[in-house]
């Protein structure tokens, strides 16, 4: 066990060298949240503060997205994910390292984020300990959606093309913007399979506002479900494709 958590650490710190902390990932992933706040912002100032939460974890989803959907499939292209399975890890090791690196990206990109609104508006966060594990926990199901995207399919451009049908509906239908309850009966049941959904609920409490789909650790519980559910899919798709 230790041995896996280690060689874990030091795939993520390989990914986050090579792959997410480069100038142009970190102007991106920092830019884009920040154009994303500057849109709504001025579309609507007085109703803003309650779109900080839902803000946050788009920037969770995309921030930790944004490479972690390409990396397992460029490596397989490059002969990079061979090489590194020929060391003495296991599959399940390899992709808890890159969903540990693209979920410590997101993170990193959510928090310079929140610290810049932090000094223009009047943010108050309630709970900090509901807080953290929301943005912990939620970067590791985003990342570990990723790892899933970056496995199922064998091109770059399929890859992103798949992340992009997964991310943009979540946009619109996790109650970032409309409320769960406000959306038609039809789709109501899409947004409860979305794990934006259990991400925008469980901060707006952080937040002090009132949770609309469950309690808040239950939401926690449903995006470790998320999690364990995209690394072990990931898991059996990267051995069927390797073997």
């Amino acid at each position: 066990m230790k041995d896996a958590l280690r060689a874990a650490f030091f795939i993520a710190l390989k990914d986050m060298k090579t792959y997410y902390f480069k100038p142009p990932n970190i102007s991106w992933g920092i830019l884009f949240p920040f154009v994303f706040v500057l849109a709504f912002y001025l579309r609507n100032p007085v109703d803003f503060l309650p779109l900080v939460p839902g803000l946050l974890s788009l920037s969770l989803l995309f921030g930790t997205t944004s490479m972690e959907t390409i990396v397992i499939t460029f490596e397989r292209m490059t002969g990079a994910m061979e090489r590194l399975m020929l060391y003495p890890v296991s599959t399940l090791t390899i992709l808890v390292g890159k969903i540990a690196g693209g979920a410590l990206f997101g993170i990193s990109v959510t928090m310079i984020l929140l610290l810049g609104l932090f000094f223009i508006f009047p943010l108050n966060v309630s709970n900090l300990l509901l807080f953290s594990a929301s943005i912990i926990i939620s970067s590791a199901a985003f990342s570990a959606l990723g790892a899933f995207v970056s496995v199922a399919v064998k091109q770059v451009f399929e890859a992103q093309t798949l992340a992009n049908f997964f991310r943009f509906p979540m946009i619109f239908l996790s109650g970032v913007f409309i409320p769960v309850s406000a959306l038609p009966p039809s789709l109501r049941p899409v947004a409860y399979a979305m794990p934006l959904t259990y991400s925008v609920d469980s901060l707006k409490a952080s937040f002090g506002y009132q949770p609309e789909i469950m309690h808040p650790a239950a939401s926690l519980v449903v995006l470790l479900l998320f999690t364990v559910v995209f690394l072990a899919l990931s898991v059996k798709i990267m051995k069927g494709r390797m073997s």
